[in-house]
């Protein structure tokens, strides 16, 4: 495949708040800690060597060894497994919703890119360790977000009438799917397609997720991380009783707002006095803050003793929301940068002072690459009908009409007729007028008619030019919906099975890992 690349700015499918979130951090630096560089990396890893220590890395060693203790080992795994024990280890992490089969692709571009970022760093800083991390989001309860996979066009849906927070879910009939994804590669080599589906196992989303991952990407060292897990909610605990005594992220976030909408920029999530929910086996509820305490449903009305009491009992059952979502992961790993979409690395302009408020370094945030995939098949209709590649960003009605004015601009050119028509029009209102000025009122009516006979005229002959080029303008279609599939970027939509129609998961992978520079934030086009 031939790569290219584009400016993120010739696409149309970026803000200017996520532009300059890729290309020019300079412009937010009073809302982060330092703008993403090669150099900066120095500067980020001194701040976390001041605040993770080796006691903190203990207890993610030990979870790890847990974690992996049943699955077959690659040294690549084990390695960052050993390594993070170190005082000189230090990770870039991405996070994920726990999407059926993957979900959209672009989960498969964030996991590439830090994995390329560490590899990169490596070189950068040879005293150093990187490890890439993939945060699974567990504890996210929205269910509608994650239950489909795309397929081919089409959507398959995991039906279930579950609750509460995901990663509990018990996979009953994901085995369903499974066959319906495996019945569509029926006629090719099957051979990496089974051994996916295998590993997609597990009594609950958050282990059938992470088996997933881990036979994706085990060769590249990726270590996953299930924030819902009791030895690693016990180090967020003095997070959470500052939150329950002081609302101080509530705080925080609302003063950072006032200055991002004041310099012009938006703001997209929205903190709440409490910015903790209560976990059950089937439930993710709010904490309320309420005059005497915290009401939570379902469960009742709590004094803030008896939160404080339960936090340090059972802290597994209080689960942080977007706001302190990012502070947790920054408390458990030596993390100097996260990497995500350009739309979700906004949010995190709103959580310096929360950091700040809990004494923990804000890491570096990179917007991940963007990738386009363009088959043999759609480049030779590409080549065939002269769509270049810049156009291909553009509404299809408008590739259309570019189209036809290349190919049929005499047919469908009425400039000529439509300068005559005005002449006429002009020419018939001044005799009218001139015999009879009461008669201006039939002058116009007989002009509009005039004008609505030459367009039917025009319409006719702009329908049987399109006709006669109707297997251009059908296949001009085809490229469009293949490149922005329903008008929407082709990484957001489609998965990685569609994308892989030969089966070939691990060639797909191998393709897009090579085509990552994580230090590049041009849009990325592949093209075979």
């Amino acid at each position: 495949m031939q790569k290219f690349k584009i400016p993120r700015s010739h696409t149309g499918y970026f803000t200017e708040q996520q532009l300059m979130l890729a290309t020019d951090q300079e412009k937010v630096l009073p809302f982060i800690q330092q703008t993403f560089s090669r150099e900066h990396f120095a500067n980020q890893i001194e701040l976390k060597e001041k605040t993770f220590g080796l006691q903190q890395r203990a207890v993610l060693k030990m979870y790890w060894e847990e974690l992996y203790s049943g699955k077959k080992q690659s040294f690549s795994v084990q390695s960052n497994i050993d390594r993070i024990g170190q005082s000189n280890c230090y990770t870039i992490t991405t996070g994920h919703q726990l999407n059926v089969f993957t979900g959209p692709v672009f989960m498969i571009y964030k996991i590439l890119h830090v994995v390329r970022l560490c590899e990169e760093l490596s070189k950068e800083y040879p005293d150093e360790l990187f490890v890439p991390i993939f945060w699974m989001a567990t504890e996210d309860h929205d269910y509608q977000e994650i239950s489909s996979v795309e397929l081919f066009g089409r959507d398959l849906k995991w039906e279930t009438t579950q609750t509460g927070a995901v990663g509990r879910f018990e996979t009953v009939g994901i085995e369903e799917l499974k066959e319906e994804i495996r019945t569509s590669f029926s006629r090719v080599d099957t051979t990496q397609i089974d051994a996916f589906l295998s590993s997609y196992s597990g009594s609950t989303l958050t282990e059938a997720t992470f088996s997933m991952i881990h036979e994706l990407f085990s060769a590249y060292g990726l270590l996953c991380i299930d924030g819902d897990h009791p030895s690693l909610k016990k180090q967020f605990i003095p997070i959470l009783e500052k939150e329950l005594k002081e609302e101080f992220s509530y705080k925080a976030v609302l003063k950072i707002n006032e200055s991002l909408i004041h310099e012009g920029w938006k703001t997209q999530a929205t903190p709440r006095e409490v910015n903790l929910f209560y976990l059950t086996h089937n439930s993710r509820e709010r904490i309320l803050k309420i005059e005497d305490g915290f009401y939570i449903e379902g469960v009742g009305q709590r004094t803030l003793n008896e939160m404080l009491e339960e936090v340090n009992a059972h802290p597994e059952r209080f689960s942080p929301n977007v706001i302190l979502r990012p502070v947790y992961q920054e408390v458990l790993l030596p993390n100097v940068c996260y990497v995500g979409g350009a739309g979700e690395i906004s949010y995190w302009l709103q959580l310096k002072g929360v950091f700040d408020q809990a004494s923990i370094p804000y890491p570096m945030i990179q917007v991940r690459t963007s990738l386009l995939l363009i088959d043999s098949s759609t480049s030779k209709k590409m080549n065939k009908y002269g769509v270049a590649l810049e156009q291909m960003f553009q509404d299809v009605h408008r590739l259309k009409e570019q189209y036809l004015a290349s190919e049929a601009s005499d047919d469908v050119n009425f400039s000529q007729i439509d300068e005559h028509l005005e002449h006429l029009r002009t020419s018939i209102t001044a005799h009218v007028l001139a015999c009879d000025e009461g008669l201006s009122g039939y002058a116009e009516a007989e002009g509009v008619r005039l004008e609505k006979a030459i367009q039917n005229i025009k319409d006719k002959i702009t329908k049987t030019v399109k006709q006669r080029h109707d297997t251009a303008l059908r296949a001009i279609e085809q490229i469009h919906e293949r490149v922005l599939p329903k008008n929407s970027m082709q990484e957001r939509t489609v998965s990685m099975f569609s994308l892989s129609p030969d089966g070939d998961l691990d060639g797909f992978i191998e393709r897009i890992y090579w085509s990552i520079d994580p230090f590049d934030p041009d849009f990325v086009v592949l093209r075979s």
